[in-house]
């Protein structure tokens, strides 16, 4: 995959952040109402956070810009971690984080404000040893079962777009691996990096060298909170042209993993 390039220069690396008693009332109340600012980190995609299973601290992109944030706005942390996107997204219901990191969905948009993207990554497909799926269009016909992690970007992309092969749901990312050996099924839909890493396990396996899609990541808060989340798009703006984003994605080790996404308008 491409390589990381900035859109500005790459010689700032911290966000250029306005003093804490420039942050408005309104901002506050809508990204910490609690007087945390409690944020959904997915670690399922190892591109976005990482989770270290020995003391479950969660590190990488998503949490640098969390605790970023959190400083701006003059506010304590609470990382609320997920295993798989389509569990912080349930979780909104429950009102258990007030921001999250997540792909951006025309069926998540309905119920989160996001920002634009901040990193594109590609989604792709691991195959089996002598698999006759030479590409991503390959995968769509009759006979071909394809492992998702449920509720995932992908999922909910592939369940819109194919015609013919056959969605298999796991409740996670890892959990659809599992599912993808041991059913013996065609394909594995998922991250190219995280299926990269699961390709080194399973001999003979290899990743498709296309995708069927780019997965935009973004940040987002819960519908109706308008000044928190034009605040939030400002914030993510910023961090892609400081160097704030490449920073954290060399630090974690994951910066040839996904693209920073290009300057977008901040409405």
């Amino acid at each position: 995959m491409t390589k990381i390039t900035l859109a500005l220069t790459t010689g700032v690396l911290l966000v250029s952040c306005s003093p804490v008693d420039q942050v408005l009332p309104a901002v506050r109340s809508d990204l910490a109402p609690t007087g945390t600012l409690r944020a959904g980190i997915n670690h399922g995609n190892p591109i976005l956070a990482q989770k270290d299973p020995a003391t479950g601290e969660l590190r990488g992109v998503t949490v640098d810009l969390t605790r970023e944030l959190a400083r701006r706005l003059g506010v304590p942390v609470e990382l609320v971690p997920y295993d798989a996107a389509g569990k912080m997204t349930d979780a909104l219901k429950t009102g258990a984080w007030d921001i999250a990191f997540l792909a951006v969905d025309p069926q998540r948009a309905s119920e989160i404000s996001f920002t634009a993207p901040y990193l594109e990554i590609e989604g792709t497909y691991l195959v089996p040893a002598n698999s006759p799926i030479r590409t991503t269009a390959d995968a769509d016909r009759e006979g071909v079962r394809i492992a998702v992690g449920a509720k995932s970007a992908y999922d909910l992309f592939l369940s819109r777009s194919l015609t013919r092969a056959q969605i298999v749901r796991a409740p996670s990312a890892l959990e659809a691996v599992d599912l993808f050996v041991a059913d013996k099924l065609e394909a594995l839909a998922g991250v190219r990096a995280a299926l990269v890493t699961a390709s080194a396990r399973l001999p003979g396996s290899h990743v498709l060298e296309d995708r069927f899609m780019v997965i935009a990541q973004a940040a987002g808060v819960p519908k109706g909170r308008e000044a928190g989340a034009r605040y939030l798009r400002e914030f993510i703006e910023e961090a892609k042209a400081s160097g704030l984003i490449a920073q954290a994605l060399t630090a974690s080790g994951v910066e040839d993993s996904a693209t920073i996404a290009p300057p977008a308008p901040v409405n």
